[in-house]
């Protein structure tokens, strides 16, 4: 759990009738409710933006409307990022007027919500003087004790005191594709108590004039997943295989303490191309093992417990570890395994990588840096042919099973876990177009999972 938090300290109220937040965010984890924003103390008031178990967007703003508004439609993306701007212009002769929720440049019509009656009155947001500014938390939670953080990513939060600005002052769409698109440096006034943070770290400096910084409560983790370019991330929509399964880090942690296999994937396809991404064992129980490797659609929607990759059914290739009492692994293409003459291959904390030419359709796999079947990605040589496998333009997605084991996902976005990537003097490693940061050195021409990786 982590979030940011500005308590009181002595400051001036800000304007509150006019204010702009604009923010883009990631969802890991849904069907709860989440703090995405809050101003609130130790009393009945509070201004807040929130995930409500529905996974809607709830907001209110004691003062002008006091009732909790909720979107109709959900948002469930956990691929994506989306944007989010909440104008306040309370002094607007329009009721509908009053309050403005763009997501992804499209504004929001009230009637969606409702269409609350918003007073021409002060609200709670930017009362500095008594009210404490969370993101990622509930402020008010010294009373009612339920912090209810926020699970993903945020970056590029923005807060302007006494400006009303729509969301095309934030971002613009691609002339290109169509999407809605950042902009990373936008031409907008924070006034007296406004700030900007989380644009390029992970702390809560402020980078508007203002100075008004705020405290990271908990681990907060930089990532390379960010609005310009998208990250695979494991998804909560693809129901784990087995009840013991447990997602967390931003959907790359993975795995059970349970002796059962258990199965995860993401909703990240990949059609052509050549891709690599590393994984982390670690021992969470006896009888440590796991498969990674890549899945079609057919396989990854199916449920049940002790689902395998490459186990009772078809659909998938990689590789696998074979107990912590073997002493060598194996690949697999569909229900067909063939053994490995590398040696143990089983270790905890142990790095594992993939490679896969989709291309020439042949996977690699690495154990510690060291390349599985006398293969070499770079040279095209080795590795495991797969055609009989695979049928170019077929989407293949990322699959990972777990047995009495943790795993620890990096596909380019520098951590396992919570922590660095530690090779290359800390700084990592990075792929054909000087994307992302693995552990070990990328193939030649090889690319992270990502937007700009699947769009080469």
């Amino acid at each position: 759990m982590a979030y940011l938090e500005k308590t009181t300290s002595g400051m001036s109220d800000g304007n509150k009738k006019i204010w702009t937040l604009s923010f883009w965010m990631k969802r890991t984890k849904l069907g709860s409710e989440q703090f995405l924003w809050s101003w609130g103390e130790n009393n009945s008031s509070d201004g807040k933006l929130l995930f409500g178990a529905g996974d809607q967007l709830v907001f209110m703003n004691d003062g002008q409307c006091g009732s909790n508004q909720t979107m109709a439609r959900a948002l469930k993306d956990t691929n994506a990022w989306y944007h989010i701007v909440w104008r306040c212009k309370a002094d607007e002769g329009s009721n509908d007027n009053r309050w403005k929720l763009y997501i992804n440049g499209e504004l929001i019509p009230a009637s969606e919500y409702g269409s609350p009656s918003i007073s021409n009155a002060d609200g709670i947001v930017n009362k500095w003087s008594t009210q404490d500014c969370w993101h990622g938390g509930n402020a008010r939670s010294q009373q009612t004790g339920s912090v209810n953080p926020f699970y993903g990513l945020m970056s590029h939060i923005h807060f302007c005191d006494g400006y009303a600005y729509d969301a095309s002052d934030f971002g613009e769409t691609d002339a290109t594709t169509g999407e809605w698109k950042i902009k990373t440096s936008p031409s907008v006034s924070y006034g007296t108590n406004g700030y900007f943070i989380l644009k390029d770290n992970n702390s809560g400096t402020d980078e508007s004039p203002n100075s008004n910084s705020f405290t990271a409560v908990g681990t907060i983790t930089k990532t390379q997943d960010n609005p310009s370019n998208f990250f695979a991330t494991l998804s909560p929509h693809i129901l784990p295989r087995s009840s013991g399964g447990t997602i967390s880090n931003g959907s790359l942690t993975f795995g059970t303490s349970a002796a059962q296999w258990t199965t995860e994937s993401s909703s990240f396809g990949i059609t052509k191309g050549k891709y690599y991404f590393e994984v982390k064992l670690r021992d969470n129980g006896t009888d440590r093992r796991f498969r990674w490797g890549l899945q079609k659609n057919a396989e990854i929607t199916k449920t049940g417990n002790n689902k395998v990759i490459a186990g009772t059914d078809n659909n998938a290739i990689g590789y696998a570890t074979q107990g912590e009492s073997a002493t060598q692994g194996s690949y697999f293409i569909n229900q067909s395994a063939t053994t490995l003459s590398d040696g143990d291959i089983n270790a905890d904390n142990a790095i594992y990588g993939f490679a896969i030419d989709l291309d020439n359709q042949k996977m690699y796999g690495h154990f510690n840096g060291t390349w599985l079947h006398s293969g070499n990605p770079s040279a095209g040589s080795g590795g495991v042919d797969v055609s009989s496998f695979y049928t170019v333009g077929e989407p293949l997605f990322p699959s990972f099973t777990t047995h009495n084991s943790d795993i620890d996902i990096n596909f380019g976005n520098g951590f396992f876990g919570t922590t660095a990537v530690a090779t290359n003097s800390g700084s990592g490693y990075q792929d054909v177009d000087g994307t992302g940061i693995f552990n070990y050195t990328v193939p030649t021409n090889f690319r992270a999972i990502c937007t700009k990786g699947i769009n080469q």
